[in-house]
């Protein structure tokens, strides 16, 4: 009776952990199938914007780009708590409006480079990016270190990053602090995609309700997908600034 009971309870975690990890592999497709929806819609604007130049020049160019800029960062802070706040339709709004406006926001810049060479160094960067995140969201997905103690340093190198960014832009406007920067970002987002996939990994559970799942998947997309657009931005920046 006893060996019974134990080949029962033995097929029964089987049962379970196989119904885990084919409901693990449907979340992390979910999350992943909005993301690149999510940078797929950033490059549909971006082009949009960048074939009507003098809609750019009025929205994205000028003073308008710095409310673009508050824009973005704002619904990087609030957006986590529009998705994760229950409603699916208002999960689904902040998400594509974070995306479209990241395609605004880039858009000049992408303008810029297709002009100097038709695009060739974009399709570079994205090809490096995609490798890039790729790799690194991979390890984040299968190491078995817990990373969750990496978030404060990260959310910290993150705001000084952002600050010696602007303070290039406003004061010293300087080619190689540009680059250094670039560099710097390109191997702190490196670290922050496998952290968040890790995160994104750990936030499922087999009992969500299909409406909380959504939320979780939307919300995970929402920040790989900034974690993908930076350091796509950073290595074109490089990549730029190394062949001039």
């Amino acid at each position: 009776m006893a060996e019974y009971d134990f080949r029962t309870n033995a097929q029964t975690r089987g049962r379970t952990m196989a119904q885990i990890d084919e409901g693990l592999r449907s979340y992390m497709l979910r999350v992943y199938n909005y993301m690149g929806l999510g940078v797929a819609f950033t490059a549909i604007v971006t082009m949009f914007m960048a074939s009507n130049p003098a809609l750019m020049q009025t929205i994205a160019v000028g003073p308008m780009k710095w409310v673009l800029f508050i824009g973005v960062m704002g619904l990087g802070w609030f957006a986590p708590r529009l998705i994760m706040g229950g409603s699916t339709m208002t999960a689904h709004i902040a998400y594509w409006t974070y995306a479209g406006l990241w395609g605004l926001l880039i858009s000049p810049m992408i303008y810029a480079y297709m002009r100097l060479d038709g695009g060739a160094l974009v399709l570079q960067a994205l090809a490096i990016t995609s490798v890039t995140f790729g790799a690194t969201s991979l390890f984040g997905y299968v190491t078995k270190r817990d990373m969750s103690g990496f978030g404060g340093f990260f959310m910290m190198a993150t705001i000084g990053i952002l600050v010696v960014m602007l303070a290039n832009v406003f004061f010293f406007q300087s080619t190689m602090m540009s680059l250094v920067t670039s560099m710097v970002v390109v191997l702190l987002f490196a670290g922050v995609t496998a952290y968040e996939t890790q995160m994104i990994k750990s936030m499922y559970s087999r009992h969500d309700s299909n409406g909380i799942a959504q939320g979780k998947a939307i919300f995970g997309a929402f920040m790989l997908f900034g974690s993908f657009i930076t350091l796509f931005i950073h290595i074109l920046n490089i990549l730029g600034i190394m062949r001039d």
